[in-house]
């Protein structure tokens, strides 16, 4: 398949993006990389990819690249979750069976070049199937689709990030690279920490950690991502990057890519950095990933959120007091779907060891003025045209474009039916208050139930990603050592 015929096929090559390969055409000569990653996020949220020569990448543009299929089908430990040589194995996925080509197919608008990596160039892309069919299970896909759903209101999202993560000096490489030690999944290097923690945002801990800090800060600049600020957060080790807020979509795609390279130049300078929620450390502090959410105008570009006075008697602790009627019923959504969104915004066995009381985590489906305790935490005030919604319920690991993705499901969903959320909690933590999911496989049933969400993800969305998400906890159920399962699962890949 020649020149344009394969972009052509998906319905995506016109004028524009011809003009577009072009321009990027000339950029990868002009800048001298010898070779290009072409990447795509899978339903973990990892890049994946493959690396081509320049010119391979070019012809690429317009050509795809062919990936194995069963990189869709894989769980955390990079099992494949059906087994696609067994005839009527993947009846419900049968472009699956034995293993068959997807082709990946560049955004050419996204070349750049890696800060990290001398001589490498980058490419983001997306999977189709080999008849120019656009592949559903493909998480960015899920995420276009919600957006295009909320388009049809009159109104696109804005996002920001906070990250929390942790960053490790490595020791001794040995355990992770001994080919005598090898593994399935292998384990990490050995560290030690790059501050002792328990003093939050104390600016001499930021000095003791400056060398890895200074790393994170221009990588993310050099990716030209939105970074705001970087902080010493309580925990051992633990540090936070906040984004400025922008549209959903770029924001997601910015998470992918702030992931990706701050673990990769971090390693390169002997440092281990981790998205994983509870680092196998004793005193560890869970990380959490918090996403400010608001609703924006399409036609005027103002926040849909934001109202100019409160509500005729209204008090704080009612909704309506500091977000307009659009986002009092965006809110009312949320906790509608809260349970069922759960498994998309934690999506690791691990990561809800985070949800315990007075820990700046949620444990109840509520919400807050001002409060770090809640799910969702209202920020601003009447005339406040930056008030937005922060939902606390996401850890770091969390695959950014499913995250979103179901914010936008429950959001349409309260808005449809003029949902009216209860009033403001001031303790969170109290007991009668409905509980988040306690596990991945209590938070996957509720996701089964939230037949909104089901319908609104995509035909077959829910089954794929339970089935994938359940043998990894079969998995970990079935380990001597759960610890260490999550040691070499987690700690060591993500």
């Amino acid at each position: 398949m020649k020149r344009a015929a394969f972009a052509s096929l998906c319905g995506v090559h016109d004028a524009a993006r011809e003009t577009a390969c072009q321009q990027t055409a000339r950029l990868i000569e002009a800048s001298g990389v010898h070779s290009v990653r072409l990447g795509w996020c899978d339903l973990h949220g990892q890049l994946r990819g493959k690396t081509l020569m320049a010119a391979a990448a070019v012809r690429a543009l317009r050509e795809g690249v062919g990936m194995v299929g069963t990189l869709m089908l894989k769980d955390s430990g990079d099992r494949t979750a059906w087994p696609v040589f067994e005839p009527g194995a993947t009846a419900e996925l049968p472009e699956f069976a034995g293993a068959a080509n997807l082709v990946l197919l560049p955004d050419p608008a996204s070349f750049l070049q890696l800060p990290w990596a001398q001589g490498t160039g980058w490419l983001r892309c997306q999977p189709w199937f080999s008849d120019g069919r656009p592949v559903g299970l493909d998480t960015r896909r899920v995420l276009q689709s919600a957006l295009a759903r909320l388009a049809e209101t009159g109104h696109g999202l804005k996002t920001g990030l906070e990250v929390e993560f942790h960053v490790y000096r490595i020791t001794d490489t040995s355990p992770q690279l001994d080919p005598q030690r090898a593994a399935w999944p292998g384990e990490p290097p050995e560290v030690t920490m790059i501050h002792p923690g328990y003093q939050l945002q104390a600016e001499a801990l930021t000095d003791m950690a400056s060398e890895p800090l200074d790393i994170v800060r221009r990588i993310a600049q050099a990716l030209g991502l939105p970074l705001q600020s970087l902080e010493i957060e309580l925990g051992p080790s633990q540090v936070e990057a906040v984004f400025d807020a922008t549209d959903a979509l770029t924001a997601a795609d910015q998470m992918v890519l702030f992931r990706n390279g701050v673990r990769q130049a971090l390693r390169r300078a002997g440092y281990h950095a981790s998205f994983m929620c509870r680092p196998p450390f004793p005193h560890i502090m869970s990380s959490g990933w918090h996403l400010h959410q608001s609703l924006v105008n399409l036609n005027e570009g103002r926040n849909a959120f934001a109202r100019e006075t409160p509500a005729e008697g209204t008090t704080p602790g009612d909704a309506a007091h500091t977000l307009s009627d659009t986002g009092a019923h965006w809110l009312a959504g949320l906790l509608a779907h809260g349970r069922g969104m759960t498994a998309l915004c934690t999506s690791t066995v691990n990561g809800f060891g985070r949800f315990r009381p007075n820990a700046l985590a949620p444990q109840a489906i509520l919400w807050g003025q001002d409060n770090r305790g809640a799910m969702l935490r209202v920020v601003g005030a009447a005339g406040d045209p930056a008030t937005r919604i922060e939902n606390r319920i996401g850890e770091p690991a969390a695959n950014p474009y499913l995250y979103i993705a179901a914010q936008i499901h429950a959001g349409l969903d309260g808005l449809a039916k003029q949902l009216v959320p209860p009033p403001a909690s001031e303790a969170p933590y109290a007991e009668g208050n409905a509980l988040l999911p306690t596990t991945l496989g209590e938070a996957l049933e509720a996701l089964q139930a939230d037949t909104t969400l089901c319908a609104n993800l995509g035909a077959g969305f829910v089954p794929y990603y339970r089935r994938v998400k359940q043998l990894e906890i079969d998995r970990h159920a079935a380990a001597p050592d759960r610890q260490d399962f999550e040691r070499r699962e987690y700690f060591s890949r993500i």
